[in-house]
């Protein structure tokens, strides 16, 4: 492209209102509190901890906080980066949780965590005050998958932490009504523009862009079409400058193609993992980590290594 194309690019982006950062400016770091993550490098592994009873693939099984705390560091033998600790489920048709019940679930297994584990502790909440607390209880990132939507307030909570990582989703609807005849007129057009407008309010709140992730929501007022459309076009949310989240693991697109329950969704999983990988996704969120940790490996070898890089490797 010629220079005064790019400039135009540039100029064009600045005017939809993104705060562009070229891939040249990008340093491949997502600061999270004190921990600094480097996802260019290879993608990152979030393991996924619910602490919940109706979780749509392994409710009630974490519930108690010694099964957690043992899931937890089990996560991490496997390879996890991250751990994701929530306490509501946010699967379509959930209830809300109170207050009360989500902060004695998550607190205390989060206050543990964070002294017995040398990675980041992410809580994945709507719930602005639950986020303050679990901050205070040594987390790192917020996992808001509600993008703001559910309380605006959250993003005075992330502005106030010491450098915590923020993760921006796109849900459209609540639990409740999410999967309710989900319709866009342009998918990626849409997500697109909410991305620029979060952005945009972060950076109001003087919350630093290596503090920032984003993530489409996929299965969060999503169609099987809207998810598949998501995962082959990923890389059109890379020219915002943040490393791009995905969290395909055992969703129900998912099942609906292979006509399996959460349980057998390992191999779909894995598919839809290692095109996500290709697509320019630098965050998983996954419950199989040490399978999709292998995904993810030749995926990132395929995607980024030149034949060169194995020439001395054994066949």
């Amino acid at each position: 492209m010629r220079e005064g194309g790019a400039l135009d690019k540039k100029k064009a982006a600045r005017k939809r209102g993104a705060f562009f950062l070229s891939p040249q400016k990008q340093n491949g770091r997502w600061r999270c509190g004190r921990f600094l993550l480097n996802y260019q490098q290879s993608p990152l592994i979030m393991g996924i901890l619910n602490v919940t009873p109706d979780s749509f693939s392994d409710g009630g099984s974490f519930l108690s906080t010694r099964k957690a705390l043992e899931h937890a560091r089990r996560l991490v033998d496997e390879g996890a980066d991250i751990i994701d600790v929530g306490g509501e489920s946010t699967r379509p048709g959930a209830l809300p949780v109170s207050f009360e019940e989500e902060a004695k679930r998550v607190l205390p297994v989060i206050e543990i965590l964070a002294q017995d584990l040398s990675i980041p502790i992410s809580v994945d909440t709507r719930k602005p005050e639950l986020a303050r607390r679990a901050l205070v209880c040594g987390a790192s990132i917020i996992n808001d998958v509600s993008g703001l939507n559910a309380d605006p307030e959250m993003l005075k909570v992330a502005a106030r932490g010491n450098k915590t990582g923020f993760i921006f989703m796109h849900a459209k609807g609540t639990p409740q009504s999410m999967q309710k005849s989900p319709q866009y007129q342009d998918l990626i057009e849409e997500i697109h523009r909410f991305f620029q407008t979060q952005i945009q309010r972060a950076h109001a709140m003087k919350i630093a862009m290596e503090r920032l992730a984003i993530d489409p929501g996929i299965g969060f007022g999503k169609t099987v079409k809207h998810n598949l459309t998501l995962i082959h076009q990923l890389k059109r949310f890379t020219d915002l400058g943040l490393p791009v989240l995905l969290g395909p693991s055992r969703k129900s697109f998912i099942g609906r193609i292979l006509d399996l329950p959460p349980s057998e969704r390992l191999e779909g999983t894995a598919a839809a993992v290692a095109i996500a990988v290709f697509q320019g996704a630098r965050i998983l969120r996954v419950h199989d980590v040490s399978a999709m940790r292998r995904v993810i490996l030749i995926a990132e070898g395929i995607r980024s290594k030149s034949p060169a890089d194995f020439e001395a490797a054994p066949q």
